[in-house]
């Protein structure tokens, strides 16, 4: 299990919003070890995430920086009651 404490922050562009958690490069060297192993698109690797006691599975997905973004999804952020800006913790199952 990965644990990062990371602030959620909005992205916006392209008519789209989307929030994230970066997982920082430091603690990212786990994740790209398992993704040389089990990749897959752009280099992404699937995940079971938890905030708040709330579960889901998503993807992580590279950045340039040698760190990974996580997505967090409107229902997700609802039920762990976070929003932009806020201080959360986040543990990193990979599957």
């Amino acid at each position: 299990m990965i644990v990062v404490k990371s602030t959620l922050w909005l992205w916006n562009g392209d008519g789209a919003s989307w929030h994230f958690i970066s997982v920082p490069p430091e603690q990212s060297a786990e994740i790209r070890a398992h993704s040389l192993a089990n990749r897959g698109g752009f280099g992404s690797v699937k995940v079971a995430a938890t905030i708040n006691r709330v579960d889901w599975r998503t993807s992580v997905f590279p950045q340039k920086s040698g760190g990974y973004l996580l997505p967090v999804k409107a229902a997700v952020r609802r039920e762990a009651e976070i929003a932009a800006g806020d201080e959360v913790t986040v543990e990193l199952d990979l599957l």
